[in-house]
């Protein structure tokens, strides 16, 4: 790659962290920079789980990406999805329109995987969007409000069970933040119902939760659920969702349990767009769909096009693909640029490698787990850790402290004021329950102590 006359055009597919941060890494580089995506706004994904159980609204985790890009002139942004690439011609098709570039970043990330039930997407959704987001609060909130009307105990109990399906970051999140909910925040606010005798489950596929830290914190994460009420359920393998019925196999055994809210945390496989580039330029994908790139994360005989994020499949590190992670897309996303920016000036860059500054998960109020490799926090301590983190890699200034004050306003008062229950199904749901899913197994749980499967 050499400098020309005209500016180099790069072309970033994807306005999440890989191809925003690549964006804005190129800002004052001689290149003309063009970034597709079929949203207008940036989603700080990792807080999603918080607008689902109305901590936060979706317009505090999101900005939008000509305000973000906005003082970066050699930068466009343009509204639409990209559904095709020609490599040949070094076009991606737009609808009807084609866009040129010298240089291809894709950073288009990834969907739920349902592991081959797709048909499980209805019956339980899961968290990678503003909708999944606002879909989940409808029925983690209209769940309490059809159990305020309902007489029957029976009925009453499976509005008021809650089944998280996966034991990572999402899944623990998504569990304590209910737990809060329950137990604390929505207490006082019905007349019929006692919210304590709410029942979450968190079933994980594995011997342990939050797999990817360390043991220690691992089950230090597991002591607190169970402290908060949730009961958490290892070697837990999910074989059936119909009906309100969740069939869960825990070694030989296979048991059920019924649940009006029950929401996915369980995995996840790449976009449409890792098919389109093994059709379009012959790049091998795995399993999940993440196209397998090479050190520089360009893909295999096409050094001009990129693949960053959880779309990537980088293993070149230990033999291993890299977690699909903020921190990952972000470096990723930077390497390029600075790759892009050195090729330009005839030189090029040692291979990408992943500094991993450590993984973190929230419990609960002054509870999460913080794995920083040779400093390992749990407690108030990395609870106070991930507020930080968190608030540092909100992108506007703005979003920054309007999360601060509202974190300060459901600290000190325990109240969450974006429950709001939206959609036009919500009264729907809050009316309809089928008679025949109103048994299972369980025992009280009105002390909230881990119960018996």
């Amino acid at each position: 790659m050499v400098a020309s006359l005209e500016p180099h055009q790069v072309v970033i597919v994807g306005g999440g962290f890989g191809g925003l941060y690549a964006a804005k890494a190129l800002a004052k580089a001689n290149v003309n920079v063009t970034l597709i995506d079929k949203r207008n706004f940036h989603l700080f994904q990792p807080l999603l789980y918080q607008v689902a159980t109305g901590t936060l609204s979706p317009a505090d985790i999101s900005a939008p990406l000509r305000s973000v890009l906005s003082k970066s002139k050699n930068t466009k942004v343009l509204l639409g999805e990209v559904n095709d690439i020609d490599p040949n011609l070094q076009q991606v098709i737009v609808g009807d329109k084609v866009v040129p570039y010298d240089t291809l970043i894709v950073a288009t990330g990834a969907k739920h995987s349902y592991f081959g039930k797709d048909n499980w997407q209805e019956l339980a959704p899961g968290l990678k969007t503003v909708e999944d987001a606002i879909e989940m609060r409808r029925r983690i909130f209209g769940a309490f409000e059809a159990a305020e009307k309902e007489t029957d105990p029976e009925k009453r109990k499976a509005f008021l069970t809650f089944v998280i399906v996966g034991g990572g970051p999402t899944g623990v999140e998504l569990a304590g933040a209910i737990a809060e909910l329950a137990y604390k925040t929505l207490q006082e606010d019905f007349r019929n119902i006692d919210t304590s005798e709410t029942r979450i489950l968190l079933l994980q596929g594995g011997d342990r939760i939050l797999p990817h830290i360390a043991p220690e914190l691992s089950q230090a994460a597991t002591t607190s659920l169970r402290e908060f009420g949730v009961v958490v359920q290892t070697k837990t393998r999910v074989t059936s969702i119909e009906n309100d019925i969740v069939t869960f196999k825990q070694g030989d055994e296979l048991q059920t349990i019924t649940s009006k809210t029950i929401l996915w945390a369980a995995g996840v496989k790449a976009s449409a767009m890792g098919q389109v580039l093994a059709e379009r330029t012959g790049v091998e994908c795995d399993r999940a769909g993440r196209a397998i790139v090479e050190p520089d994360l360009s893909i295999k005989g096409h050094k001009n096009i990129f693949v960053v994020g959880d779309l990537a499949n980088f293993s070149h590190q230990n033999g291993q693909p890299l977690p699909s992670v903020a921190p990952v897309a972000i470096q990723e996303g930077e390497y390029v640029a600075k790759l892009i920016k050195k090729r330009l000036q005839g030189k090029t860059l040692p291979a990408f490698k992943y500094n991993d500054h450590g993984s973190l998960a929230m419990i609960g109020q002054n509870a999460a787990v913080v794995d920083l490799g040779l400093v390992k926090l749990q407690g108030f301590s990395a609870w106070a850790f991930w507020l930080l983190i968190h608030i540092y890699f909100l992108i506007e200034f703005d979003s920054k402290l309007l999360v601060m004050i509202q974190w300060a306003w459901n600290y000190f008062t325990r109240k969450r004021g974006s429950r709001l229950i939206t959609g036009k199904e919500s009264l729907a749901f809050a009316n309809n329950f089928d008679d025949s899913n109103a048994t299972n197994n369980y025992a009280s749980a009105s002390n909230r102590q881990p119960l018996n499967v």
